[in-house]
């Protein structure tokens, strides 16, 4: 705990036997209470490692549900077991679990609701290894969301994240995607509901063990991250009204 705060970590993982127990191995659990993987049907043996490794909290599920639909399983539990804080972590190692501290701290005071790890302030991602197109279409994605949205994030696309509870309370995130346009989709409905979000530099290593998607599903991803832009403009111009703005409490 940090100032009272109960404070969970969530691993939604997919074939992360490779790489779980390094990343376990690294977050400070001088601070963190609970542990929470949820393996989205991996063919590897995932499940059976998080068990092994003492994991309290672990779920499997009987089909694959993608990876909005991991994350949605993930905040409920981390609500249902009262968490005050909950900081997203994937176990494919791709960001680093030291950070945990820094980002679980600027909550716990009250200074941000939300906290995100960038991977462009600073060099990190190129650095780290991150493909020159992916770099580009970030860079390109991010300047038209700033647009749209009014908001000045250094990127949008970042999987290492941390909510207050009060946050994940109050967006209707389970009507979000479940693939991985879920994640613009809550930046979208936390920006929407009016709460500020920090951003941290986060290095980040890109390696053959690390998840990521194709070429293919990168150009569906950029073309659905417009389209949540859009729908965050017109939602905010009252020409539009999305189930997923609705806030929830």
């Amino acid at each position: 705990m940090i100032n009272g705060k109960k404070i969970a970590v969530v691993l939604p993982a997919y074939n992360a036997e490779l790489t779980l127990e390094r990343t376990h191995a690294e977050i400070p659990f001088d601070i963190v209470d609970e542990i929470i993987l949820v393996d989205d049907h991996s063919p590897d043996k995932t499940f059976e490692l998080a068990n092994k490794l003492g994991i309290k909290h672990v779920i499997r599920h009987e089909e694959n549900k993608g990876y909005g639909g991991n994350q949605k399983t993930c905040y409920n539990k981390a609500l249902e077991i009262g968490a005050d804080i909950v900081i997203m972590l994937h176990p494919d190692y791709q960001y680093t679990p030291k950070l945990i501290q820094s980002m679980a701290y600027l909550i716990a005071n009250g200074v941000y609701p939300v906290v995100l790890g960038s991977r462009i302030l600073g060099k990190g991602a190129l650095k780290g290894g991150m493909p020159i197109y992916k770099y580009i279409s970030n860079r390109f994605l991010t300047l038209a969301q700033n647009l749209l949205i009014s908001q000045k994030l250094s990127e949008y696309h970042s999987g290492y994240r941390a909510f207050s509870a009060d946050v994940l309370k109050s967006i209707n995130y389970m009507a979000n995607s479940d693939d991985f346009i879920f994640d613009n989709q809550m930046l979208s409905q936390i920006f929407y509901q009016g709460y500020d979000i920090a951003e941290i530099t986060c290095p980040t290593v890109y390696n053959a063990e690390s998840s990521s998607i194709n070429f293919q599903r990168s150009v569906t991803y950029g073309l659905g991250v417009l389209g949540v832009s859009f729908l965050h403009f017109f939602n905010k111009l009252g020409f539009a009204k999305s189930e997923i703005y609705k806030k929830i409490s």
